[in-house]
């Protein structure tokens, strides 16, 4: 492991007119305690350790622990003149008690949103602003205007979207250029390949890929605590959760043949499928950090690709993402 800055990478374009980023990026949700207990010592120590292996591209969302995310950036942030980019999504709605009650993109939303972001991260300006969700009350044309004003008063310099389908990516591109759609893709969640990647491809918009672990689930990780919302996702619990056992267990015994851990390994394999996008790694320690970005130092070949997919091939693993209540409201899966 290096902790020295790796900047022999090749950097990857988001979109046609967004900025150049690291191979990877570092999603920061898990450290305001989506995936259970966090320390935050650590948590901001995982942030400096991301910046001085080169990453340049933290993402965050404003209701990640109904704004402790960004100020956990803030605090990381301050007084750095490496600061990285930020990628910040808005519109979900949640309670003092840490429920979700759904999504507001209306314009006025969009710009009280930004209004706080910004202060809570101590920015002048956020380099890619999306929406979380595709809100069905609000046209999308509505609120990518809306970020489109906020980019033309210098507080948002990118646009981006997440977990949309085909025809609103289209619609959105046509009313301001898109540089990145955020979607969770792994070597257990395929189902972007069909038509919602080569429209990318066609656009020339790029991709933040979320979910590459399949939230370390790929990495024999388990739901930690009633505080993990994964406890309530249909891949780690009951019959998915048991038969799902044997497809982690062959993608550790695949990695070790290899000489790779299991979260370098698909990794590895995201990387290899889709050079032109950026996985986004949810790491929320050091140690899991440079595991990840030591991935990069271990390519793929296409035969290593071929033989893995014969090991998880398309509907090996069982379940949804989300449960069916969720999944019915995701414009990506229409």
């Amino acid at each position: 492991m290096s902790t020295t800055q790796e900047t022999t990478h090749t950097k990857t374009r988001l979109g046609k007119t967004g900025p150049e980023v690291f191979p990877l990026a570092l999603g920061c949700m898990g450290m305001s305690g989506m995936y259970g207990a966090t320390d935050e010592a650590e948590s901001v120590a995982t942030i400096h350790r991301a910046i001085e292996r080169g990453v340049n591209l933290l993402d965050t969302g404003d209701f990640y622990g109904m704004g402790h995310n960004e100020l956990l950036i803030r605090r990381a942030l301050q007084g750095r003149k490496d600061r990285p980019l930020l990628s910040v999504k808005f519109g979900a709605l949640r309670g003092p008690d840490g429920g979700w009650f759904g999504v507001d993109t209306r314009p006025m939303a969009v710009k009280n949103f930004v209004a706080y972001s910004l202060q809570r991260l101590g920015v002048d300006a956020i380099d890619v602003y999306r929406p979380a969700r595709l809100d069905p009350n609000v046209p999308i044309e509505d609120t990518i205007g809306a970020v489109a004003d906020l980019v033309k008063a210098g507080y948002v310099r990118h646009i981006g979207l997440s977990e949309v389908g085909v025809e609103t990516i289209r619609r959105a591109h046509a009313v301001h250029p898109i540089v990145d759609l955020q979607i969770e893709y792994a070597i257990a969640t395929r189902g972007p390949e069909t038509s919602i990647f080569p429209t990318l491809n066609e656009l020339g918009i790029s991709a933040t890929l979320y979910g590459v672990l399949s939230r370390g689930l790929l990495a024999g990780r388990k739901p930690n605590g009633p505080g993990d919302f994964r406890a309530y996702l249909p891949r780690f619990g009951g019959e998915h959760g048991r038969s799902n056992e044997s497809v982690v267990d062959a993608i550790a015994r695949f990695a070790k043949e290899r000489a790779m851990t299991p979260a370098q390994l698909v990794i590895a394999w995201v990387v290899a499928k889709r050079p032109e996008f950026v996985p986004v790694i949810g790491a929320k320690t050091r140690a899991q950090l440079d595991d990840a970005l030591d991935a990069l130092q271990k390519p793929l070949s296409p035969a290593d690709v071929a033989a893995l997919e014969r090991v998880v091939p398309i509907g090996a693993v069982a379940g949804n993402r989300y449960r069916d209540e969720q999944m019915a409201h995701l414009d990506s899966e229409r």
